[in-house]
């Protein structure tokens, strides 16, 4: 395909994308007490409580804190779907106005695809912030919504052959033939998008923000590929397609949430964002270039997973708590009774101690001794190296975090690369 014949359809990609920022920035405002009216609100746990509310005997000076609409994702998911939907003609505009040249109809069935496995994920992130689910539904829910991806990548192009890197070419070859654990990875690759986004959350913008960073990184490096390689084209435009509208929906998100914040993104916008990814990368092709825009959330799964399967206590909200009397974030901590830590959490807990990658003390009380640690996020984790911090400073500081990350996965998979693999 020439660069001249996807100039249009990008062009007018940008066009709607535009509009449906502009839709955003002018509805989410209206849907604010709509959303607070039917419960879909919570509690902005970082801010210094400023409100007035009726004084009681035990607490005559109450106060309480802003509270604001949740899952305000299920807007942003909407707009882009309809844009999506409205676009899909355009790219096969070429096909309908001729009889020379065969209809596409895999490049079509891959955008029906990435929809519906995107509108379940919407559907199910809208379900987490209603119901509020446990985390093992999180695990194979968003690999339920994945299936359509699998189907039709094993239907349109069944490519489960991986190269190897040249040092270990002696030992295994030149490429090997991974077969159905391909997909068991894209499946494992679709739960990860989704809830990598989730658990690397907790301060004002920085759901929105990073997941930003993320898409304008892989949109770069599409766009790179476009114009210096003459492979996969095709795949690289269908993932500029998708990811240019979720721009455009997710400026208006990150405004508004940002510090201080005026909405919620919610677990909807988390788990929507996640299976953008994860359809543009697995039916794109460049599943394996997509985890190296994710390092910041890679490790921040890695240091949280002593808490994430339970060796160590993990409490249901892990993010910084705010102290009354400076209005800067503290790193929120968590405690057990030594005598009640598994081993290898008492190992974990040892390990990081060691590195400095945790606070640790030693607590008692009556006759029992306990072991405080902060929750093993890097949110905590930032505050630990920098120390108190303002909301708004510490959610600029993890984003030009994640700005770093990417241009060095940029730098690693665009010019690294080639001493590991023939370009």
């Amino acid at each position: 395909m020439s660069q001249s014949s996807w100039y249009f359809p990008i062009a007018i990609n940008v066009v709607m994308s535009c509009f449906a920022s502009a839709v955003l920035f002018h509805i989410i405002p209206k849907f604010k007490e709509m959303f607070i009216k039917a419960g879909l609100s919570g509690t902005d746990m970082n801010k210094i409580p400023s409100v007035p509310i009726q004084s009681t005997a035990q607490n005559p000076s109450a106060l309480e804190k802003p509270i604001l609409p949740e899952a305000q994702g299920v807007l942003s998911g909407a707009v882009y779907l309809i844009v999506v939907f409205l676009f899909i003609p355009v790219p096969f505009l070429r096909h309908f106005t001729t009889s020379d040249v065969q209809f596409p109809h895999h490049e079509f069935v891959d955008f029906l695809a990435a929809l519906l496995s995107m509108c379940c994920m919407l559907f199910l992130g809208f379900a987490d912030d209603v119901l509020n689910l446990m985390w093992r539904h999180k695990l194979w829910l968003p690999t339920m919504a994945s299936l359509p991806l699998l189907m039709i990548y094993f239907i349109s192009f069944h490519h489960t052959i991986i190269i190897i890197p040249k040092p270990f070419r002696d030992m295994f070859g030149f490429s090997l033939d991974l077969g159905v654990l391909y997909y068991i990875y894209m499946g494992m690759m679709a739960v990860f998008c989704t809830n990598a986004i989730n658990i690397l959350a907790g301060v004002n913008g920085l759901e929105a923000g990073q997941t930003l960073i993320i898409a304008a990184t892989i949109i770069f490096y599409n766009c790179h590929q476009l114009l210096y390689s003459v492979s996969q084209t095709q795949a690289h435009l269908f993932s500029l397609y998708l990811l240019i509208p979720y721009i455009g929906v997710s400026i208006p998100i990150l405004f508004y949430n940002w510090c201080p914040a005026q909405i919620f993104v919610g677990d909807t916008f988390c788990y929507f964002s996640g299976m953008v990814f994860a359809v543009v990368s697995i039916l794109g092709h460049f599943s394996k270039t997509t985890l190296l825009f994710f390092i910041p959330q890679i490790l921040n799964f890695l240091y949280s997973a002593p808490q994430l399967f339970k060796l160590v206590p993990c409490p249901r909200h892990r993010l910084p708590r705010i102290n009354l009397k400076t209005g800067l974030l503290e790193m929120s901590t968590a405690k057990c009774k030594e005598s009640e830590m598994r081993l290898l959490g008492q190992l974990a807990v040892r390990l990081l101690n060691a590195l400095g990658l945790l606070e640790v003390t030693h607590v008692k009380e009556k006759e029992n001794s306990y072991l405080e640690f902060n929750n093993m996020t890097i949110i905590n984790l930032a505050i630990k190296f920098v120390g108190p911090i303002h909301e708004r400073s510490l959610s600029s500081l993890l984003l030009i975090f994640q700005v770093l990350c990417s241009i060095m996965a940029l730098v690693i998979r665009l010019h690294v690369a080639k001493y590991f693999y023939d370009e």
